[in-house]
């Protein structure tokens, strides 16, 4: 079983739910669906996962969940969860490994945007870009405290590696 964080006051967060409900019903996976919208949440959907006997972790992708990295990532590194977020801000505050967007891209994107409204687009009129650009980064001293090895293949393709 897999606990899936998720932010039930992010307006995406039954979307997604919905996309991982059938990935995993697709793979023969069983999701454990945790919602935090605060911080005492967060450490009872810990506790749930405990209890639940969920293997890994996946923490949704939501502002909320960044501003926490720190508390997030020492919650799973002490109850022993692997988990695996949509930020390097998490492996940078110990998280086990991250794969989401570049930043780079992200804050590009963001930039153009803005540049354009302010010379008067109007933001209805602006086309949807999506990422294609995503990197992967592994935290190789989380790993080894939750006595994980991580294989060599998924190594070989991180963008970083945290040793």
């Amino acid at each position: 079983m897999i606990g899936i964080l998720v932010n039930p006051a992010n307006g995406n967060a039954d979307f997604n739910m919905n996309n991982l409900q059938q990935a995993a019903h697709a793979l023969a996976l069983r999701l454990e669906v945790l919602r935090a919208s605060s911080e005492s949440d967060i450490d009872a959907a810990f506790a749930a996962i405990e209890q639940s006997g969920s293997e890994a972790l996946l923490v949704g992708d939501d502002p909320f969940f960044a501003d926490r990295a720190g508390q997030l990532t020492a919650l799973a590194a002490g109850r022993r969860v692997p988990a695996i977020y949509q930020n390097r801000v998490f492996t940078a505050a110990g998280g086990l490994i991250s794969y989401g967007p570049s930043p780079s891209f992200v804050s590009r994107t963001a930039g153009d945007y803005a540049g354009r409204i302010l010379k008067g687009a109007k933001p209805a009129d602006l086309p949807v870009q999506q990422p294609t650009t995503f990197e992967l980064v592994v935290n190789l001293n989380t790993a080894k405290d939750l006595g994980l090895t991580i294989p060599p293949s998924i190594l070989a393709r991180a963008d970083q590696v945290i040793e």
